[in-house]
């Protein structure tokens, strides 16, 4: 029996979260389809744009990532704080780039006076909207959700795209967090479609690489405003969560090891040989 995800999602218990969703069709996610030689590897490019979009809106962070051909992980981080800091503005601006928001907030927004009774309707609506952006299953809602419209549209078919819900694991402490990033960032390298952590196409672990030519790249890009005439506003990616060295995991803002350190762990990892994995 599946259980209700606010049983099995709780920042107050921790923040970080591997999520794992798959593809129900014969026809892959990404990659190639062998029946019919069609190559779906563009697909992948929507996936990690949609996540980085999501998480400029949401106050949900991405700590590591890897799309494969039929299904895909995360590893998503609860950003409370941030979700604490929003403004009743704020609110409205983030969750109107995610859906046609209401009329009353539009009213707000544009400076309108409200009557009581649109005042007690827009309360409502913000206490909504702001549970909602520190939600993973909304997240993962309008992740799901516009993947498969796109998918859906391009095959030219309707019906389920996704085999169901997404699975999804607390990790409670370091080791946790640590084991679970190591094995979404190693998942080409075990399936044997990648032979290095550079060659291992749409994981963090190869943008982390590839970032590392660019120290001048921003921790975070600004969430733009929303034009409520239109309710249309250019997103801007949001970057990975950085590394912020060996602090305790209650008391730091990133993930909780050095950079080196995970970098040089992982690659031996890699390299390890096991004998129910193909590895390098």
């Amino acid at each position: 029996m599946t259980s209700a995800r606010r049983q099995l999602i709780d920042a107050n218990a921790t923040p970080f979260y591997h999520v794992i969703n798959r593809c129900v069709r014969r026809a892959f996610l990404c990659g190639e389809d062998k029946l019919t030689g069609r190559s779906y590897e563009h697909r992948r490019g929507w996936i990690v744009d949609k996540i980085k979009t999501l998480s400029a809106i949401f106050c949900i962070d991405i700590c590591a990532y890897a799309v494969m051909s039929n299904h895909y992980h995360l590893v998503l981080k609860i950003d409370v704080d941030k979700a604490k800091s929003l403004t009743q503005k704020d609110i409205i601006s983030r969750w109107c780039q995610i859906t046609k928001g209401h009329v009353i907030a539009t009213k707000y927004m544009n400076g309108d006076a409200l009557i009581d009774g649109e005042r007690v309707l827009l309360d409502g609506l913000i206490t909504e909207w702001h549970e909602r952006l520190s939600s993973i299953s909304w997240f993962m809602r309008c992740l799901n959700e516009e993947i498969a419209r796109k998918a859906n549209r391009e095959d030219k078919c309707k019906g389920a795209f996704w085999e169901g819900r997404f699975k999804s694991q607390a990790l409670l402490d370091e080791q946790a967090l640590l084991a679970c990033m190591m094995y979404v960032d190693l998942n080409p390298i075990r399936a044997g479609i990648a032979d290095s952590l550079q060659s291992s196409d749409f994981t963090s672990i190869q943008e982390r690489i590839n970032s590392l030519n660019s120290p001048n790249h921003p921790l975070t890009l600004p969430v733009p405003q929303t034009d409520f005439s239109t309710n249309e506003a250019y997103i801007p990616h949001k970057s990975l969560v950085q590394f912020d060295g060996a602090a305790h995991l209650n008391e730091q803002t990133g993930i909780p090891f050095h950079f080196a350190d995970y970098l040089e762990l992982i690659d031996w990892t890699g390299r390890a040989i096991r004998l129910d994995k193909k590895g390098y």
